[in-house]
């Protein structure tokens, strides 16, 4: 599986760690940076790096790649994920929350909050995310649909 990083200067040091950590594991990481601590760096800027990474992947569509953002509290990212029609991004606050996410909503982006999570935490929640598998029953599979034909209806 290819796991796809970003992460601004509040959690650039989360990400270096789960980096190298994934690497050691056997995934195959790609990180969009950024590539050094910034605090005038913005989390919009790597969040939408991630996301085009993913979404220019062919595997994508299929789950081989997920995508894991880092910022201190989460939120930003996902909001900036969440933008991207195809992108389900949950904000990772404990590991049942995640599996929840991965079973129930499909979720291919999980928003680290780094200021509020351990790193041991994260490691436990990162797991789940890249192993827990989507449970495809008819009542999730018609909500996916559903959130699929939102911005059609939105753009109305």
């Amino acid at each position: 599986m290819r796991v796809i990083l970003g992460a601004d200067h509040g959690g650039f040091e989360m990400k270096e760690l789960i980096k190298t950590w994934l690497a050691e594991e056997g995934y195959e990481v790609a990180d969009v940076g950024n590539e050094s601590l910034s605090p005038d760096d913005d989390y919009v800027d790597y969040a939408m790096k991630a996301v085009v990474e993913m979404m220019e992947d062919p595997s994508a569509s299929s789950g081989q790649v997920r995508m894991i953002l880092f910022c201190r509290n989460g939120m930003g990212m996902s909001i900036t994920a969440n933008k991207r029609k195809g992108v389900r991004c949950g904000l990772g606050f404990d590991v049942e929350a995640v599996r929840q996410g991965r079973k129930d909503d499909d979720i291919n982006a999980l928003a680290i909050p780094a200021d509020y999570s351990t790193d041991e935490g994260v490691k436990e929640m990162v797991k789940v995310f890249l192993s827990t598998e989507f449970s495809s029953s008819e009542r999730y599979q018609k909500r996916l649909e559903k959130l699929d034909k939102l911005e059609a209806v939105w753009s109305q």
